[in-house]
């Protein structure tokens, strides 16, 4: 990264949202089945100042190194990693203001209300500024408890059957059906 361009990396269903909202002025972008990823091309240092949540941007930093696994051009769904807009004459870097845009619609949209202030991840016992609802203790009282995870725990958990219909009926009630 940084030496052509740098990258955006979202969450596919976040992705997923904000390609519907930029309809054709996205660029090339490539899809990792693999870890349920999606990145952008962009130029380089046009979005170092971006704070999204769940969203990271791939550059070249002093410090360390990122790699993307950039797949043939040739390269479909059918393959884990795939072009899912096909890098072209006309599709390369895609412009970061309209996708930045886009972007923090479709996490507001998709993963709902940002939690208040830092959470403690119920697997790692660290706090983290990205608290991700990953089940909701139900009791026979009014009030109910929100478990958190950090995003690399997220992943890694089973799904709560009730949060995620809390989040279909969301979806449902704001004009989206999944």
């Amino acid at each position: 990264m940084g030496e052509w361009w740098d990258a955006i990396s979202a969450p596919t269903p976040v992705a997923d949202r904000a390609l519907e909202l930029l309809g054709g002025r996205s660029g090339a972008v490539i899809q990792d089945d693999t870890y349920g990823k999606t990145y952008w091309l962009i130029g380089i240092d046009t979005a170092r100042s971006w704070c999204i949540r769940r969203i990271r941007l791939l550059t070249a930093l002093a410090d360390e190194t990122t790699l993307l696994g950039v797949p043939p051009v040739s390269w479909g769904p059918e393959h884990r990693t795939h072009w899912r807009i096909p890098l072209g004459p006309n599709r390369y870097l895609t412009g970061t203001d309209q996708l930045a845009r886009a972007l923090r619609q479709a996490v507001d949209e998709v993963l709902g209300p940002a939690p208040d202030g830092r959470q403690l991840c119920h697997r790692c016992q660290l706090p983290t500024d990205e608290p991700i609802p990953i089940a909701i203790e139900h009791t026979g009282s009014v009030a109910a408890t929100t478990i958190y995870a950090c995003p690399t725990h997220a992943r890694h958990h089973p799904r709560d059957t009730v949060a995620q219909a809390a989040a279909m009926r969301r979806a449902l009630d704001q004009g989206r059906a999944r």
